[in-house]
């Protein structure tokens, strides 16, 4: 037998390694998603903008990127999270796709300076997907060659997934994708909220990819005055998407993403605190017990 060992990883090994935090952070149009970037270091950002959003942020003294296809989207994608060993050559996010991209665009290097990769946004990039599909084999009926949208939606939640799912892998960088919310109504009235993105695939399985998924949202003090806050915890009494893996944010943080990220990459709460479990009134035990 050889010297192989098992690479079993220790838990000091796992405790010293840089852990980047990936998250998503939705809320409506208008509600100041992208001023965030005000709130982070810019020598340590990299903006990626696919929203042309440069007014809010105007005078903001980082750098950008601003990828107009989805194969652009792609190529960022691999160069800045690096290749995946298990895809064949043929495949994007693949050896041989690294190595494309890093002949055209350099040595990955020059992004060792940036901590936190700030995407902006997920429904442009959506759309930018979906363009691209549609354009595809898959996208058109092999019986009589016409446009078929359920192949290109199948295609376009593959494609999602696959493109937030090598960005999540990233190993030492933060990356925060942003998104708009759409308010809904279904058929009995009931108000919910589901992110305004092409397709279901992407919206329901994003909050299973990302670390953190938060909500910008507008609320009211007892005296009516409005402000902006993060909905940080999957139960809240708004409805809004939101989950905190960390366990260390509270239900409402300020809307701050610089301390957020200070505070998730914080100690952590001990573990008897993280796990809370709710336990029922000596009446709702009664009424449970009884059926």
């Amino acid at each position: 037998m050889g010297n192989n060992k098992l690479p079993i990883i220790t838990a000091d090994q796992r405790m010293a390694e840089r852990r980047g935090i990936k998250g998503c952070i939705f809320g409506k149009s208008g509600i100041g998603k992208t001023s965030l970037l005000w709130t982070l270091d810019p020598e340590t950002v990299l903006f990626f903008d696919l929203e042309a959003g440069d007014l809010a942020v105007e005078g903001w003294p980082g750098d950008t990127i601003r990828p107009r296809t989805w194969d652009e989207c792609r190529d960022f994608a691999v160069f800045i999270g690096g290749p995946n060993p298990a895809l064949r050559n043929d495949q994007y996010f693949s050896q041989a796709h690294y190595d494309a991209v890093c002949q055209q665009f350099g040595d990955p290097a020059v992004l060792n300076k940036y901590q936190t990769i700030f995407v902006d946004s997920l429904t442009v990039a959506g759309r930018l997907c979906f363009h691209w599909c549609k354009g595809q084999p898959q996208a058109f009926s092999e019986k009589t060659g016409k446009p078929d949208l359920r192949g290109a939606y199948g295609l376009h939640g593959q494609e999602m997934i696959a493109w937030l799912t090598h960005l999540q892998h990233t190993r030492g960088k933060n990356i925060f994708f942003v998104g708009i919310l759409d308010e809904k109504f279904d058929d009995f009235n009931k108000r919910f909220f589901s992110p305004q993105i092409e397709g279901n695939k992407t919206g329901l399985e994003l909050p299973g990819i990302v670390d953190q998924v938060i909500t910008m949202a507008e609320m009211a003090t007892e005296t009516g005055q409005l402000f902006r806050a993060f909905v940080c915890q999957t139960l809240n009494p708004w409805g809004f998407p939101a989950k905190d893996r960390s366990g260390r944010l509270a239900m409402v943080e300020e809307p701050h993403l610089g301390r957020l990220i200070a505070k998730i990459s914080g100690p952590a709460r001990p573990i008897h605190e993280r796990l809370e479990y709710g336990q029922p009134a000596p009446a709702e035990t009664a009424t449970v017990a009884s059926n």
